[in-house]
């Protein structure tokens, strides 16, 4: 059973939400190729690692979801996301020994690119003459950090990035990734930091072409996005640990929202954030547990996802000595 505003939804009634949002969703182009991609980046990591024993693997899911309102989209419906969360958080998930899947949307914020201004390519870069363009000093270590450090991530197969815009390719994207980790067992992660719309237009009942100003006021219906959470957890990927995210700007209902979530979509980790204080302080919610986590710089916390991501690592690496017994 799911819950939705207190009532139980049968799962077969879920199932079929679910299926009939794919089979109306536009296929993705790009389908075989990230299939083939995932395929291979989990079977690499799937044999033993110099670390001892299998390697780790997360899903980072960053930056939000849109909504287009035609087909041959001009509009669409925003979630306000930098995805600053996802990318920090890939950077230590990497620093602790996992393999990254980072499934992100297009133009959000990138790993090891946290100390680089709005525009690196043009203000990183001088202009010498034709043939030459060289880094200007005040951002030789940050470039010379960014490009060295996801080099070797990606060359060593322990960072795979899969951009997405619409609401349609990340969930499809998200099952494609969760059924290739299932696998991996405990040894797999999804921290699912995206901000991913709660109603959409369904693709079939969208206008082709773009909407004309012309016609007047615009009335358009939207369709609840079904609640994917509990399917993923049940169905794709069983065994993997699984951490969802819970944003509120009412301080007074998010706790009970993250607590309602965790039931709800039986997550095993439930990260609850105000909007207004977000960046320094979440709330790890756990069945048993309620853990503020804060920025700290007097420790030498440049954000909070330094010391979120810690406490993830030990809470993962008990659920895995957990199932091995």
């Amino acid at each position: 059973m799911s819950l939705t505003n207190g009532l139980e939804i049968p799962k077969e009634t879920l199932d079929a939400e679910i299926q009939a949002f794919f089979d109306s969703a536009p296929p993705l182009k790009n389908k075989v190729d990230i299939s083939e991609k995932l395929e291979e980046f989990v079977k690499k990591n799937s044999l033993p690692s110099g670390i001892g024993g299998v390697r780790r693997v997360v899903c980072v899911t960053s930056g939000g979801t849109t909504v287009p309102l035609e087909q041959q989209c001009v509009r669409y419906i925003d979630n306000f996301s930098s995805g600053h969360r996802g990318a920090a958080s890939t950077e230590y998930f990497l620093k602790a020994g996992y393999a990254v899947i980072f499934l992100y949307r297009r133009g959000t914020c990138q790993p090891y690119c946290q100390s680089l201004p709005d525009d690196p390519l043009l203000e990183c870069f001088e202009y010498m003459d034709e043939s030459n363009i060289k880094v200007s000093q005040p951002h030789s270590e940050a470039v010379r950090n960014a490009i060295t450090k996801n080099r070797a991530a990606v060359t060593g197969s322990l960072l795979l990035k899969i951009p997405f815009t619409t609401i349609f390719e990340y969930l499809q994207m998200l099952q494609m990734i969760s059924l290739s980790m299932r696998s991996l067992g405990p040894h797999a992660m999804l921290y699912l930091a995206a901000a991913v719309s709660d109603f959409y237009v369904p693709w079939k009942s969208m206008a082709e072409h773009k909407i004309q100003s012309g016609a007047g006021p615009l009335d358009m219906r939207l369709v609840q996005v079904p609640k994917m959470l509990l399917v993923l957890r049940q169905d794709w990927a069983p065994k993997a640990f699984c951490i969802s995210f819970k944003l509120e700007t009412d301080s007074k209902i998010l706790l009970e929202k993250a607590d309602m979530a965790l039931k709800k979509y039986k997550m095993h980790m439930v990260v609850a954030n105000e909007l207004s204080t977000r960046k320094e302080e979440v709330v790890v919610v756990r069945s048993n547990e309620k853990v503020s986590v804060h920025r700290n710089n007097s420790l030498g916390d440049n954000d909070v996802e330094s010391p979120l991501i810690e406490l993830i690592v030990e809470r993962h690496s008990a659920y895995v000595s957990n199932s091995d017994i």
